[in-house]
């Protein structure tokens, strides 16, 4: 064979086996990227989105040379955010609590983080539960779609005995001032906004736990298993470097 000929054979190959790979690194790029406040996975700070889950993304992404940055990454209040992965196209919500429930909802790439879905109250309330049966002798504040909603409905609490709040800053006011009896919610979030609105974490407790599980970034049903097996395969690489530790000594 020409030598020509063995170049030409040579480049041919090289393509074909760069270009699968190549191409569905720009998969990614194709997705909608959506968060909301929930520190310190993922927030705002002045006008900048960042935390845990949106740090480990971009360098996930970066890995797999997808173009993806801060800016592409749009923020929306929870329950909207909630329905529109759920309807797609192509969106990727995170952070969201993997549980039974939601499971068929979405195809999954994580784990982000440990999660603990708690109920929250002021020590001072010295409030004791036994039971689920003894949530519904309290009112308890929540945002509509959040997993602590979801879980409280679950276990059998009453509409009636839920209050709900458009964000969860205002929850824990509510709760320091004693409007809400229980807050349920992520517990390191809770702890962080409690801190944040300028209230002391020594005076709130956690009276029971509703979930263990972790926060993992959710994909609508309509995203390519190849493309979900990609940020899968990147995730994992960031995960399992220093990088990842670097990420979380940034923000715990």
């Amino acid at each position: 064979m020409k030598p020509t000929l063995l170049i030409t054979l040579f480049i041919s190959i090289t393509f074909s086996l760069l270009t699968p790979l190549s191409s569905s690194a720009n998969e990614l790029d194709k997705l909608s990227y959506i968060t909301e406040f929930y520190p310190p996975y993922n927030f705002k700070d002045q006008n900048q989105l960042k935390g845990i889950a949106v740090d480990l993304l971009l360098a996930a992404t970066k890995h797999s040379s997808s173009k993806i940055t801060s800016n592409s990454i749009r923020s929306f209040p929870w329950p909207r955010a909630y329905r529109m992965a759920e309807k797609g196209p192509k969106i990727v919500l995170f952070s969201t609590t993997r549980t039974e429930q939601r499971e068929p909802l979405f195809h999954w790439v994580g784990p982000i983080s440990p999660t603990r879905i708690v109920l929250l109250a002021k020590k001072s309330s010295s409030i004791k539960i036994e039971s689920t049966a003894d949530l519904n002798n309290y009112t308890i504040g929540a945002i509509i779609d959040d997993i602590g909603d979801q879980l409280v409905k679950s276990n059998g609490v009453k509409s009636s005995n839920i209050k709900y709040v458009p964000n969860a800053d205002s929850i824990a006011k509510m709760l320091s001032l004693g409007r809400i009896q229980l807050w349920a919610y992520e517990e390191n979030v809770a702890r962080w906004l409690i801190k944040k609105v300028g209230l002391k974490n020594d005076d709130f407790e956690t009276v029971y736990t509703l979930n263990e599980s972790d926060l993992y970034y959710a994909l609508s049903k309509d995203i390519d298993i190849k493309t979900v097996n990609l940020l899968q395969q990147a995730i994992d690489k960031v995960k399992a470097s220093e990088e990842f530790t670097a990420i979380q000594n940034k923000y715990l």
